[in-house]
């Protein structure tokens, strides 16, 4: 619900409605009281004795279930901004439109490789998420560059400015989510570990895996 909520909310940024703002934010609350269900249910299986393998499945799905509640979070904040463009009569010029075009197409795939890792618990699957979130990261960074330069060249305005750094903030966030979710799977298949050291360890030079897929999804979204 959560993945179906922030793809839908994208696809609203060019082509917004208000039946569309009311069902992303009807989708929102129905995942706040299924986070709060699965986690008060969750606490309590916590405070049973559990085998090792069944304690490591309740600590991934605790940590998971609030990722999964901030991303449809982020597509209520997405819709929003969909809202102000429509009402605002904003839009961007084609070269940013292009670069967001780019960035788009790589959130929807992180979106997907990662609800397809936790569904099939697919540990594989899941350590192709953190490669791709880097490159989302450089995306961002580099669309936040190229709207500086059209703004000193008088190409963009101040105003669809705010909207876009909304925009490129959401979209970070959601793919931050989508590493801490992939984290866990990966957890749930090898065992506990800091979450910190492995994101530090897999970008670590000289981890082929990591450097492959990273210039891969690289090559893929490239602006």
């Amino acid at each position: 619900l959560s993945v179906r909520s922030l793809k839908n909310s994208i696809l609203l940024l060019n082509n917004y409605t208000d039946k569309g703002m009311e069902t992303i934010k009807a989708e929102e609350d129905k995942v706040d009281k299924y986070e709060d269900t699965l986690g008060t249910y969750l606490v309590k299986l916590s405070s049973q004795e559990l085998t090792e393998a069944d304690s490591h499945e309740v600590t991934k799905i605790m940590h998971i279930i609030g990722d999964f509640e901030r991303i449809s979070d982020h597509a209520v904040n997405i819709v929003e901004s969909a809202e102000e463009i429509k009402d605002k009569k904003l839009e961007f010029s084609e070269e940013a439109q292009r670069e967001l075009s780019v960035l788009r197409a790589a959130v929807l795939d992180i979106l997907n490789l990662t609800e397809q890792a936790f569904i099939e618990n697919d540990a594989e699957k899941a350590r192709a998420v953190e490669p791709l979130e880097q490159v989302i990261d450089d995306l961002i960074l580099k669309v936040k560059r190229n709207h500086i330069s059209r703004l000193r060249g008088g190409n963009c305005t101040i105003e669809l400015g705010f909207v876009l750094s909304d925009l490129l903030t959401n979209y970070e966030r959601v793919s931050d989510h989508c590493s801490n979710i992939a984290v866990a799977v990966i957890e749930s298949a090898h065992g506990t570990f800091e979450i910190h050291e492995y994101l530090e360890s897999v970008k670590e030079n000289g981890n082929k895996d990591f450097d492959s897929q990273y210039k891969e999804f690289g090559k893929r979204f490239s602006i």
